[in-house]
């Protein structure tokens, strides 16, 4: 061993090289609790190191060791941060409350409780969500020098927590817990806030399309007579300039000159647009929007660039009139974000400013700019800023300096790297172009002729002759297959305790992917299956069948199907 040791450089397992690993596992700690994860990253720095392998139990007890530290440093920090005030409402949320909806229900049962149908009323719901977290003033900075995805992964463990739970654990956990879950779950309600907001201006433009169609369909007779007249009409007053006739007798000869007036007047009520728009026709929704855009205009606050100012202020100024009660738009109001399409119905005749095509022109315009990236929300996970997805100066100068990438991360690097590597191929592409099949320059630019059929007649002839060979199997059995085959269901790891299913709960996991998988449901899968309660299978989907969880279960999946014979022919 001795010799081995010092012709390879290799070192012996001792203090220092446990404080190294041990410092190494705690700082991934921060980052990703799964202890797989851990374990893997752990050997391959004891290879990288050349330090000897210990015993497994020594392995383990030191990833334990370091993910206990890592935990009790994360829970330790945000307790700290934590005022004596915020800690007695951070308690409340555990207690039932005579004040909410469901008076049965403590504080924090309600925040998680999941909304329903997007409407006015359920926008209202989450307002009063957003504003109870809000009140709580935690400062989303409390967080944030933590790894996000430990963040994640300890949000989606909190959320599983009945309330009940909470009170079980220690107060540096329960209060920790509940500052993560409070922040990240207010996130989640003002995301689902906007997709309300969007979903109610997508119901808009397809209520005043409608209303055009219907409009269409009523009048289409009417259409069509005005329509058979006007051609009457053109024809004899064709007839009547060629001829030299008078026109107005002409014209007597089809229509008296008082039912023509009629007749023209009625025109003009059937018309519609030049342009065939509906805007017209939304004005009469304004007032089912306003049962909810004042709320959503003052609560969620919105942060954009320079090119899209106009539209902030239009929408400060929608806020103070809400506010103070006035009904008119300022004259001064910002227009620049106005379209074409809504400027036609924003401004009257006079060209006074009319308010209800204002706000809802606002109201749509910030929706398109929500999406397009354009403007964010604070708060959001989904719209929040640009520069929020991004490293921080000083967290990319750590990164370039302790980075695990085996490439370089300097700009220039890269583009010398990818300089080269085009070169090399444009190379091998101009030596090999008269022996690559279905390529060609034609004019100095390259042709590719069409792909064949991916499936040929052949193999789908050979395919249904193999589906006959393979007998009939249920659902069920076919999964229990599976499963023992694979053991994909090793992956569904508890949230909380990280212990793999045992046998009692295979069963109940398989019923559980059944139910969800086909749609139909954990309450009729219940009913299908007999030995198997709801609440066994709403246990297991709530505390195994995560994300993450299935993600790997995924995976396993895939891995063992590329590693058949039978995928090197058929993919």
């Amino acid at each position: 061993m001795k010799e081995i040791k010092e012709e390879y450089g290799f070192i012996s397992f001792g203090e220092v090289e446990h404080k190294k690993v041990f410092n190494y596992i705690y700082k991934l700690s921060l980052e990703n609790e799964d202890t797989l994860y851990l374990f893997d990253e752990c050997l391959n720095f004891f290879r990288k190191n050349k330090i000897i392998l210990p015993g497994i139990t020594t392995i383990e007890n030191l990833i334990w060791e370091a993910k206990n530290e890592a935990e009790k440093i994360l829970f330790d920090t945000l307790n700290n941060s934590l005022s004596e005030e915020q800690k007695e409402k951070l308690n409340s949320t555990l207690l039932v409350q005579p004040n909410i909806e469901e008076r049965s229900r403590t504080t924090l049962g309600w925040l998680k409780t999941p909304t329903g149908f997007p409407s006015p009323e359920t926008f209202l719901k989450l307002a009063d969500k957003i504003e109870y977290i809000k009140d709580l003033h935690l400062d989303i900075s409390l967080v944030q020098h933590f790894h996000s995805n430990r963040l994640l992964q300890l949000y989606r463990m909190a959320m599983r927590y009945e309330p009940y739970a909470f009170r079980d654990f220690k107060e540096n956990k329960r209060y920790a817990l509940l500052t993560i879950l409070l922040i990240n779950l207010s996130k989640d309600l003002i995301d689902k806030a906007f997709e309300v907001h969007d979903r109610q201006m997508l119901t808009l433009i397809s209520k005043g399309r409608k209303a055009q169609e219907e409009i269409q369909k009523n009048n289409g007779k009417k259409l069509n007579e005005k329509i058979v007249q006007f051609a009457s009409i053109g024809k004899s007053l064709i007839k009547a300039k060629e001829e030299g006739i008078d026109p107005f007798k002409a014209l007597e000869t089809i229509v008296n000159w008082e039912n023509f007036v009629l007749s023209v007047n009625e025109a003009e009520k059937l018309a519609r647009p030049v342009d065939y728009d509906y805007l017209d026709l939304l004005e009469k929704r304004f007032y089912f929007l306003r049962r909810y855009t004042p709320k959503f205009l003052h609560l969620l606050e919105f942060k954009s660039t320079k090119a899209n100012e106009s539209l902030i202020e239009g929408i400060d100024i929608l806020k103070d009139i809400n506010e103070s009660g006035k009904r008119k738009i300022p004259e001064d109001a910002p227009i620049d974000f106005i379209s074409k399409r809504w400027s036609k119905y924003v401004f009257e005749k006079d060209n006074s400013i009319n308010r209800h095509y204002y706000e809802m022109a606002v109201l749509s315009e910030l929706r398109e700019h929500i999406r397009a990236g354009d403007i964010s929300i604070s708060g959001s996970r989904q719209y929040m800023d640009f520069e929020e997805y991004l490293f921080s100066k000083d967290e990319w100068q750590e990164s370039k300096i302790f980075s695990r990438l085996a490439v370089s991360l300097e700009l220039e690097d890269y583009f010398t790297e990818r300089k080269l590597s085009m070169d090399k191929r444009l190379r091998w592409f101009s030596k090999n172009i008269n022996q690559i099949k279905g390529i060609s320059i034609e004019n100095g630019k390259i042709s590719i002729s069409r792909l064949e059929k991916n499936i040929p007649l052949e193999a789908e002839q050979l395919s249904s002759k193999l589906y006959k060979l393979i007998p009939r199997i249920n659902l069920t059995d076919l999964l229990i297959d599976v499963v023992n085959i694979t053991g994909f269901h090793e992956e569904f790891i508890h949230a909380s305790t990280n212990k793999k299913p045992d046998n009692s709960e295979k069963i109940t996991l398989i019923a559980a992917l059944i139910g969800m998988g086909t749609n139909i449901g954990l309450t009729k899968m219940a009913d299908a299956a007999s030995g198997i309660s709801y609440k066994q299978m709403a246990y297991i989907s709530q505390w195994r069948m995560h994300e993450d969880a299935l993600n790997r279960a995924q995976v396993n999946l895939v891995n063992f199907h590329t590693k058949l014979n039978m995928s090197k022919y058929w993919g």
